[in-house]
């Protein structure tokens, strides 16, 4: 090891500490030194002063080193290449055309969403899912992790426990029967509150050995185009996220991808933290999959023209092709630099041809591993600083290299073939990220909310659509704004997975009736049978029935319900007693006398009004 760069005058108290550094530290910063980064270790302490900071300081050099492929060094040379490059305004599409992305449109209701949920369905043994769970829930005015949100009031379902349910009802209709692989990719600051959450909760009825929790790593932020590490302060690197592209990564050195491959599972079905409508997708998008023998399989909704979300698009030219997503602001100056000056519009149907990303992806296990194995893991790696003035020679706060997850079939070949499956928004995609007075700003410029209220709003759209497709007369109630956010006050339906997870299962279990008001119906059990049930006003019925209870419910039920309250500016407040999860919504519901069965032995049963 060449020690040469001790010599230098800035390493002084270095040179003075190097016999107790260990040896493999010595060669961490011989190498580092070697790449300019000789500030990390300027105006050291002399021996016997703040050792341990020290320690502490070049243990966490070594953890990063090894966390990332390629070391620090190879983090180093990513960023300067990345760094010139934005600096130079190189554009990422350079030499590439967009195109209408190859799609399958399951926005309707039509037999073709059928025959592909039936599809899916016949596969449910072969499937995993990986959910990316980094953040905690502090933007949305939540002090804990996104996943304890509740994802409706009514009973205070949690995200995790709604995800838990859904694999239960996978599983339990599988034809295996085993469980199916859950993936949880957490954070330094999610890991510990997930973990507790699950223990606290007896893993939510899921066997411990099916879940998979994978800790996400920081990166080193970057203090100018040169590559230079940020220190916090002496003996401490500023740590920043690397982004949701960590899963790939994290699937493969952890061996899990491989072990989930060699166990005959054959998709990955990635969903996000509180996106709760992700698995009213999964029959019908691994059936796309499997039918058209994707690799990749983007789920998609139909996107308004000028949307800040997403599009996906193939790109053609150089003798390349990629079905990416392309973000809003970089696809407009795109289309007017290639196929329309006009940017981009709508075409005849009222949206843009480029469908808006969901970032719900299905991947095909036999080639993700191959590509992983090759890759290491690494997808392509970007980079996002904002520059101090426009000569780009510095920065207004240090950044770092991100990646992304959709981002994957950047490093597809020919052989991998990509498509793109599009839902309605309602069914698909109502995500759960804005606080109250952001989802008022965002529906007042006519955008969506993406809150609290919206997402529960749309669980309960999903319920209705399941009961109207098997036949029963729905009609909503109006719109009521609340905190200038719209929530649609009924009927409000909850169909749990245990009840029905493809259409089909729900028009076996459903015969006429009608629902309509602020009414509310909650049925969780999977043997439950609705004839002719009529629920108008405020009328509420919840059946919950265990494994071997079947019930038959029916007639017109008619009772006082559950009622909408609005949470006072008191109740709002920061010192009020009122869950966090209500008061982001800014309502909750009271119980005035809706009727409640639960059936908790096996029989036959009859609950009739």
């Amino acid at each position: 090891m060449d020690t040469a760069f001790l010599d230098n005058a800035e390493l002084a108290d270095l040179k003075a500490n190097w016999d107790t550094i260990a040896a493999n530290q010595q060669e961490l910063i011989a190498s580092l030194a070697a790449e300019g980064q000789v500030a990390l270790f300027a105006d050291w302490d002399a021996p016997g002063t703040n050792d341990d900071a020290k320690t502490t300081f070049l243990d966490s050099l070594v953890k990063i080193d090894g966390n990332y492929p390629g070391g620090l060094v190879g983090y180093i040379h990513n960023a300067r290449k990345l760094l010139a490059e934005s600096k130079a305004g190189a554009n990422p599409f350079e030499g590439l055309s967009p195109e209408q992305p190859e799609k399958v449109d399951l926005t309707e209701f039509t037999t073709d969403f059928e025959k592909y949920e039936a599809i899916g369905a016949r596969q449910f043994n072969k499937v995993g899912i990986v959910l990316v769970a980094g953040g905690l829930g502090e933007r949305l005015g939540y002090n804990g992790i996104k996943l304890d949100i509740a994802v409706e009031v009514l009973e205070s379902t949690t995200y995790l426990k709604h995800y838990a349910d859904n694999l239960l009802a996978l599983q339990a209709r599988s034809e295996s029967k085993r469980p199916v692989p859950f993936v949880i990719m957490v954070s330094q600051d999610t890991g510990p509150k997930t973990i507790a959450s699950l223990e606290t909760n007896n893993y939510f009825g899921l066997s411990k050995d099916q879940v998979h929790i994978l800790q996400q790593e920081l990166v080193p932020a970057i203090a100018d185009n040169d590559g230079a590490l940020a220190l916090q302060e002496k003996y401490e690197l500023i740590l920043k996220p690397h982004g949701h592209g960590d899963i790939h990564m994290l699937l493969h050195t952890s061996g899990v991808a491989a072990k989930l491959k060699a166990d005959g599972i054959e998709h990955l079905m990635f969903i996000q933290d509180t996106n709760g409508p992700s698995f009213n997708t999964l029959p019908a998008a691994i059936g796309v999959s499997v039918e058209n023998e994707y690799d990749f399989n983007s789920l998609a909704i139909r996107r308004k023209a000028g949307e800040a979300v997403g599009g996906l698009a193939k790109l053609v030219g150089d003798g390349k092709e990629f079905t990416l997503n392309v973000e809003y602001n970089q696809l407009d100056p795109l289309l007017r630099a290639t196929i329309n000056p006009e940017g981009d519009v709508a075409d005849e149907t009222g949206f843009s041809p480029f469908p808006g990303n969901c970032n719900t992806l299905v991947i095909r296990m036999e080639s993700y591993v191959r590509i992983l194995e090759a890759s290491q893991g690494i997808i392509a790696e970007f980079v996002n600083p904002k520059y101090s003035d426009e000569t780009k020679s510095a920065f207004k706060k240090p950044t770092r290299l991100e990646t992304m997850m959709q981002d994957l079939p950047k490093l597809f070949g020919k052989s991998e073939k990509v498509g793109v499956t599009i839902f309605s928004r309602m069914w698909s995609f109502s995500p759960n990220k804005n606080n109250v007075v952001d989802a008022a700003a965002k529906i007042a410029s006519g955008g969506p909310a993406d809150s609290s209220a919206t997402a529960e709003n749309d669980f309960y759209a999903a319920g209705r659509a399941r009961l109207a497709v098997a036949g029963m007369k729905v009609e909503e109630a109006a719109e009521k704004m609340i905190l200038g956010v719209p929530f649609t006050i009924g009927p409000k339906v909850i169909l749990r997975p245990s009840f029905a997870v493809t259409l089909d299962e729900g028009c076996d279990k459903v015969s006429g009736g009608s629902i309509s008001g602020e009414s509310t119906l909650i049925i969780d059990g999977s043997d439950i049978t609705l004839d002719n049930v009529e629920l108008s006003g405020s009328t509420a019925l919840v059946v919950k029935a265990c494994a071997g209870a079947k019930v038959i419910v029916k007639g017109a039920f008619e009772n006082a319900g559950f009622a909408l309250i609005e949470l006072t500016e008191q109740e709002r407040s920061a010192e009020s007693e009122v869950s966090e999860y209500l008061k982001i919504r800014g309502y909750k519901f009271e119980n005035k006398g809706a009727e409640i069965f639960e059936f908790n032995e096996p029989g036959d049963y009859t609950v009739e009004a």
